[in-house]
């Protein structure tokens, strides 16, 4: 296990700069998420870690060694991608040991780390398959365990459960965590899901344009987003972002924000900003009600009880608690207040 530094890493390919400037300390032990929409440069970064892209600029630190230079396989790290990359030849035990036996070590601790981390992902009776023989969220923890055999100083995760379906994401996001609070590995992983995200991160970074926007825990990004862009990613449904003098009156150069769960249906007491929209489209999630409304022909959401009745057509008296209102510099993005 090992802290990692980005001090100040640049990445460019042909003039083109795909990570700007980039410093962020991953901690001894803890599980850091990238993330950020496609092209932002995040899965850049993390290849830079894992040795397979060259730095430009910056330092890159593994521990207390500088790793520039450093080629992948002297980075004691261990990668998982998103495709699986199983030999189909090899049974799963082979799968596992295969890199182990390639470096060298001893037979008996090839066995020994490969019957470890079948019991940690329950890949015990599946040691003697081949990978046609499993099903995708098999095949991933086997992606796992390749990674949990080397003993590395760092898991490094690009997009791992892309390939799996919404319910067995789910799941292996859940065994992800499981097995990182186990072994106490530092863990850097990618994803484009923000969703993910949140639930997986001890701590967030947040990447657009190969900048990073913000870093923090789940929780300050969700309550105190830095920036326009960090305010409309977390989130799911996203945050309300509308012309700030549409509720408070703060003028054109203000963009005001609030999360679609903040919305209280015909509220009327508290310090409260009131407002009412016309109901465009309502969509049925059981436990409550996602409404599409237009705030003065401006698109907003509301996440509302189901024992609300609301009809598409009419018009909705709703309201924003003040302390959940954030403010926004129109033309910076920046966060100017709560």
């Amino acid at each position: 296990m090992a802290r990692v530094l980005y001090d100040h890493v640049t990445k460019r390919f042909d003039g083109t700069e795909a990570v700007k400037d980039f410093t962020v300390e991953i901690e001894d032990g803890e599980f850091l998420v990238l993330v950020g929409p496609s092209g932002c440069g995040k899965s850049t970064a993390l290849r830079m870690l894992a040795g397979l892209e060259e730095v430009t600029d910056g330092r890159i630190l593994i521990g207390e060694r500088v790793v520039n230079r450093l080629p992948a396989g002297r980075r004691d790290v261990a990668m998982v991608f998103q495709s699986y990359a199983l030999y189909p030849h090899m049974t799963v035990y082979d799968n596992l040991a295969f890199g182990l036996r390639n470096q060298g070590v001893p037979r008996k601790e090839v066995d020994r780390r490969v019957q470890e981390a079948g019991q940690i992902l329950d890949l015990h009776a599946l040691l003697k398959r081949k990978p046609k023989q499993l099903s995708g969220g098999q095949r991933q923890r086997v992606a796992l365990g390749r990674a949990i055999v080397r003993e590395p100083v760092a898991f490094l995760m690009d997009e791992p459960l892309s390939n799996l379906d919404a319910k067995l994401r789910v799941a292996t996001r859940a065994e992800i965590l499981k097995l990182q609070q186990r072994l106490g590995t530092t863990t850097i992983y990618v994803t484009h899901d923000q969703v993910e995200a949140m639930t997986m991160g001890d701590r967030i970074v947040v990447m657009n344009a190969g900048v990073l926007q913000q870093a923090g825990t789940p929780e300050e990004l969700y309550t105190r987003p830095a920036n326009l862009f960090v305010a409309g990613f977390i989130g799911s449904p996203a945050m309300n972002l509308v012309p700030a003098d549409l509720i408070d009156g703060a003028g054109p150069s203000r963009i005001a924000g609030f999360r679609p769960e903040h919305v209280e249906v015909g509220a009327d007491g508290g310090d409260a900003v009131k407002c009412i929209g016309r109901v465009e489209v309502r969509e049925y999630l059981g436990d409550e009600q996602l409404v599409h409304l237009s705030l003065k022909d401006t698109p907003i959401q509301a996440k509302i009880p189901v024992e609300a009745q609301v009809t598409p057509g009419e018009d909705l008296p709703f309201a924003i608690p003040r302390n959940k209102i954030h403010l926004f510099d129109a033309a910076t993005g920046e966060r100017v207040s709560a």
